[in-house]
C-alpha cells in the first residue's frame, strides 16, 4: 500500500512539475512565434518602403493603390545611369548622365530573394488574408508640401491563431504609451520613411 501511495505521489509531483515548466515557459514561446513572424512581416514593410521610394522618385508622389504600386512594382524599369567626368570642364566638378540600360524595379527590389509571389505583396503573413493599411499624401511642413505614406499591419492581424489574451495584452500595452501596436512604416503626421521596429 505504501508503495502505491509514493508511486501515485511520484505521478502527482511530476504532473505539477511539468505544469510549472509549461506556465514558465509558454510566455517565452509565444515571443519566440511573435519574433519569428514580425521577422517576416518587418521584411515586407521594408519592400514596401523601398517600392514607394522608387515610385516617388520617379511620379514625385507615394501612391496609396495596391494594384497600381503592384503594377509598378512588377513592370516599371528604373534608368541604369553612368555619370562620367565632362571632358571640357578644366575644373573637374562637371559630369555627363548617360542612360546605359534599365533595370525592371521587381528585380532591383527582389534579386537577393528566390521568389516572390507580388500578387500577394498586399497581404499580411500568417493573417490569412488580412491587407496592410497602405496610405499616402501630403502634409506642410514650415511652408514646404512634402509627400508622405504609411504602411501598417497590427498585432491581430499577423499574431492572428496565437494566444488571445497574449494579443491583447499587447495590443493595450502599445496604445497605453501612444504606439501603434504591430509593426508600420512611414507615416501619416511626420515626413518620415522609418519603421517603428528600427
Amino acid at each position: 500500500m505504501k508503495a502505491v501511495i509514493q508511486f501515485v505521489l511520484f505521478i502527482i509531483i511530476v504532473a505539477l512539475g511539468y505544469m510549472v515548466y509549461d506556465s514558465i515557459m509558454e510566455p517565452v514561446r509565444l515571443n519566440q512565434e511573435k519574433n519569428k513572424r514580425e521577422k517576416e512581416v518587418v521584411q515586407r514593410m521594408k519592400d514596401i518602403r523601398s517600392a514607394e521610394i522608387i515610385y516617388k522618385q520617379l511620379n514625385d508622389k507615394y501612391i496609396d493603390n495596391w494594384d497600381s504600386l503592384i503594377r509598378f512594382v512588377d513592370t516599371a524599369q528604373i534608368p541604369v545611369v553612368k555619370i562620367i567626368p565632362d571632358p571640357t570642364d578644366t575644373t573637374f566638378t562637371l559630369t555627363i548622365n548617360d542612360t546605359v540600360g534599365y533595370v525592371r524595379v521587381y528585380d532591383s527590389l527582389f534579386h537577393h530573394k528566390n521568389t516572390i509571389d507580388i500578387s500577394q505583396f498586399m497581404i499580411v503573413q500568417f493573417s490569412g488574408g488580412d491587407t496592410i493599411e497602405l496610405h499616402s499624401g501630403e502634409m506642410d511642413r514650415g511652408g514646404v508640401t512634402v509627400q508622405v505614406f504609411e504602411a501598417k499591419a497590427p498585432y491581430s492581424s499577423y499574431l492572428k491563431g496565437m494566444d488571445e489574451q497574449y494579443i491583447i495584452n499587447l495590443t493595450a500595452g502599445k496604445k497605453d504609451i501612444d504606439l501603434y501596436p504591430g509593426i508600420k512604416v512611414g507615416s501619416m503626421t511626420e515626413p518620415s520613411t522609418s519603421g517603428n521596429w528600427e
